[in-house]
């Protein structure tokens, strides 16, 4: 047996347990918006959608309801009718996630929307929990 005392002892798991818990796995991207003429463009849409494994559409129509802003896509980017501050576009997508991305049950981002019916079901592919969410009408 080592001559380590336990003060070395424990500092050493320390540093072995903070190694394998890094925190979150999941980080909500930063909205980045400029201006463009009487439009808002989102130039990092679709890495927000990747980043929340959802389809671009059902991201864009979601924040087009929020904002109550007529919205495109384009390239990768989304614009949208009116200028728009990127703490309130920030917010919208803080909204999106709680509603369509985390796990009601165990919080996790491992989850996927399917349609039973008529209404769509958030699934966890993490614990197997299984909540309807909003329709996102328009």
């Amino acid at each position: 047996m080592p001559d380590e005392t336990y003060e070395q002892l424990l500092k050493k798991a320390l540093e072995k347990a903070k190694a394998r818990t890094t925190g979150e796995r999941f980080e909500l991207p930063v909205a980045e918006i400029a201006p463009q003429g009487s439009q808002t463009m989102l130039r990092n849409f679709s890495q927000v959608a990747a980043a929340f494994r959802r389809e671009e559409k059902h991201l864009l129509k979601y924040l087009a309801k929020e904002l109550a802003a007529p919205a495109h896509i384009e390239g990768g980017r989304a614009f949208f009718q009116g200028a728009l501050q990127q703490r309130v576009l920030q917010q919208k997508l803080e909204g999106y996630v709680k509603e369509y991305v985390l796990c009601r049950e165990c919080g996790k981002p491992d989850t996927k929307l399917a349609r039973e019916g008529s209404i769509t079901i958030l699934k966890c592919e993490a614990c197997g929990a299984r909540s309807p969410v909003k329709r996102i009408k328009g």
